[in-house]
C-alpha cells in the first residue's frame, strides 16, 4: 500500500490554507473530485451512523443565490466545486433501522445479530440524555467529515476553504432542506488558489507544539 511519508504528509498540511481568492478558470479534474467524494463516504462518524448529507452544489445559478447568503464571500462562487454540509435535526427508530440493514447487506450477517448494537444505540441517542442536544451530536459528527475532506483535499494538491460565515437557514430555504430532515452547518470550497491571493504567501500562524500538545 502507498502511503505518504511523514514529511510529505506535514509539507502539505503546511502547504494548505483557508484560500480567499480562487482561480475560477481551474476545475478539479473528475477522477481526483471523485475521490474526494468518497473521501466524504468514508468518513467516520459515532457508532458509524453517518447523521449527514452532503450537498455538491453544481448549478451556476443556486451558488450564485447562495453568495449572498454567505456575507458575499467570492469562494461560494469562484471555486471549482463547492460542498455544503448538512446533518440531521433528529435521530429516530428509523435510522437505526435503516443502518442496520445496511450494516447486514455490507458484512452478510444477518440484521437480528445486530439487535444489542441497535438497542445501545437506541437508548443513547433516542431515548436517553442525548436525544435532547441530537441535532448538536449530528453537527459534531459533520464536522469529523470536514476535517477528513479538507485534509484529504490537501493530501492531492487541492485547495479548501471552510465556509462558516454562513446564514444556514437561508441556505437551507435555497437548497430545499426545510422539512427534509436535515439542516445546513457548515460548506467547503474546493478547487486552486489564484495565483492574487496574497494569503497564499502569509506564514501560517500556530502556536508551539509545547503549547497546545500535552503529555500526561
Amino acid at each position: 500500500m502507498t502511503t505518504l511519508t511523514p514529511a510529505a504528509l506535514l509539507t502539505q498540511l503546511r502547504w494548505r490554507y483557508a484560500v480567499k481568492t480562487f482561480d475560477s478558470g481551474r476545475k478539479i479534474p473528475a477522477e481526483t473530485w471523485k475521490a474526494l467524494e468518497e473521501t466524504l463516504v468514508l468518513s467516520p462518524s459515532s457508532y458509524g451512523l453517518q447523521p449527514w448529507q452532503f450537498l455538491v452544489v453544481e448549478d451556476a445559478a443556486v451558488r450564485a443565490k447562495l453568495r449572498p447568503a454567505s456575507w458575499g464571500q467570492s469562494q461560494v462562487t469562484d471555486a471549482s466545486h463547492y460542498v455544503v454540509f448538512a446533518s440531521k435535526v433528529r435521530i429516530e427508530e428509523a435510522d437505526l433501522d435503516r443502518f442496520v440493514a445496511r450494516t447486514a447487506e455490507v458484512r452478510g450477517v444477518p440484521a437480528e445479530a445486530l439487535a444489542p448494537l441497535r438497542k445501545m444505540m437506541l437508548g443513547d441517542l433516542v431515548l436517553g440524555p442525548r436525544s435532547k442536544v441530537i441535532a448538536d451530536w449530528a453537527a459534531r459528527q459533520t464536522y469529523i467529515a470536514l476535517g477528513n475532506f479538507m485534509t484529504a483535499a490537501a493530501a492531492v494538491g487541492i485547495d479548501t476553504c471552510p465556509m462558516e460565515g454562513i446564514d444556514p437557514p437561508k441556505y437551507d430555504e435555497i437548497l430545499g432542506l426545510a422539512g427534509s430532515g436535515h439542516q445546513t452547518v457548515v460548506a467547503c470550497a474546493a478547487g486552486f488558489r489564484s495565483a492574487a491571493d496574497k494569503y497564499a504567501a502569509a506564514p501560517k500562524v500556530r502556536y508551539a507544539i509545547e503549547d497546545v500538545v500535552r503529555r500526561v
